[in-house]
């Protein structure tokens, strides 16, 4: 069975998909249309679109928009040409990209044109950031993303906004991938990236004017069982800067609840990385965030306390498996040293999973406060979330008491 399933992973499937594809929308004797074609690629003599799709078995075709324009209301959809996922350059690829490869990238790319002020790297795993970080080069942000969750990283999409340099390079070879994308490669990259043939290596110049995106919708598409299908626009994170940010307040029990102080500069950029990163999450989730660099990150779940938990439960395990391999080059659930583990378990305890000063990102608010109360506790020192709920003064309290900082997006941000 095993032998099998790797077979399955290995075969290109035919699509019966055609080569082109028009949406309409419909109102009266007024329509506005789509047109799609579909993307495919020659390698090894073979030309195809995507090898299959979320499955071995399961027949996908990417389409790119190529003509039309849909306007409703005030809002306008991206335009024709300018292409980022839907028209990758592969400039090396063993195999064909299947559908989760191509997702990745994208949903990468959704984090990443947030990020252009310094290094970037998003690593992403099953369409869920699995490491983020930002840095003064490429090489660390890459190295620092990967190590926010190395073990969730093997086999992962790395996406860079800078040109990849020789270091970064290395870095990345020294892991395994499964795509890296950037705007560019400078010269002898490709020849390290040759080392590792099934590596897809993705060039989208469109990287460098990925700002251009910022604020700009598509329309979603989600199928139904009965193939029934809604349609949305995507969603846009409308709070990017700091001035966006407003401290915590509300009105209860006929009184005003404040927050007592506000955000430092560090605790600042640590909320609007950790806000903008938020956006490529599954909806209902808690992130921390320290230093530019993410901590743990539970992705949706469908309690507050819940993910909050998951995320801080993430958070120890990483970091331990972080020391055990630092120290010893073996990941901390194959440590059977007892002694190893005790010295790893006691030093990561003594660091709260690296949460004291942390920055607590939600992307819903909070209904009690026993949902940051899981952050305080660890000692964490600021908060971010939309606000809304009608016990935000719990919230405020809890933070209050803690010395903790909290601040609104008035945006609620479910998206997936």
């Amino acid at each position: 069975m095993a032998d099998d399933l790797k077979k399955m992973y290995r075969t290109i499937m035919d699509d019966h998909f055609p080569p082109q594809m028009e949406i309409s929308f419909v109102d009266g004797d007024q329509r506005q249309t789509l047109f799609y074609e579909k993307v495919t690629w020659t390698i090894d003599g073979v030309q195809k679109g995507l090898r299959y799709g979320e499955n071995p078995g399961q027949e996908a075709a990417l389409y790119r928009m190529v003509n039309g324009n849909l306007i409703l209301g005030e809002t306008e959809i991206i335009q024709p040409g300018q292409y980022l996922a839907s028209d990758i350059e592969l400039l090396q690829s063993g195999k064909h990209p299947g559908k989760t490869n191509l997702t990745d990238a994208d949903n990468s790319l959704n984090i990443l044109r947030y990020f252009t002020n310094r290094p970037t790297a998003v690593i992403v795993k099953h369409n869920n950031p699995c490491g983020v970080a930002q840095a003064e080069t490429l090489e660390q942000a890459y190295v620092k993303a990967n190590l926010a969750d190395r073990v969730a990283a093997f086999g992962g999409c790395i996406a860079l906004n800078r040109s990849v340099d020789k270091a970064a390079a290395e870095a990345v070879c020294s892991q395994y991938a499964e795509v890296v994308v950037a705007p560019d490669f400078e010269p002898g990259v490709m020849d390290i990236f040759s080392r590792k043939k099934n590596l897809r290596v993705i060039r989208i110049g469109n990287i460098d004017r990925l700002q251009q995106f910022v604020g700009k919708r598509c329309v979603e598409f989600k199928s139904l069982i009965d193939g029934g299908i809604i349609a949305q626009w995507s969603f846009v994170p409308q709070t990017r800067t700091r001035e966006d940010l407003k401290p915590a307040s509300c009105e209860a029990n006929g009184k005003t609840y404040r927050i007592d102080r506000m955000p430092t500069d560090s605790e600042y950029e640590d909320l609007l990385f950790g806000w903008l990163v938020e956006a490529g999450v599954t909806s209902n989730s808690v992130l921390y965030v320290k230093d530019l660099v993410t901590v743990g990150i539970g992705t949706g779940e469908q309690d507050r306390v819940g993910v909050a938990e998951i995320a801080r439960d993430k958070a120890y395990r990483k970091l331990a498996d972080r020391y055990s391999f630092d120290a010893w080059q073996i990941p901390y659930n194959d440590l059977n040293d007892e002694e190893k583990k005790a010295e790893v378990d006691a030093r990561v305890n003594a660091e709260k999973g690296g949460l004291i000063g942390a920055s607590m990102i939600s992307d819903a608010f909070f209904p009690f406060r026993d949902g940051v109360d899981v952050g305080i506790r660890e000692g964490i020192t600021a908060v971010v979330q939309p606000g809304g709920s009608t016990n935000d003064y719990q919230s405020i309290e809890a933070c209050n008491e803690a010395g903790v900082t909290m601040v609104y997006t008035g945006q609620r941000s479910f998206k997936h």
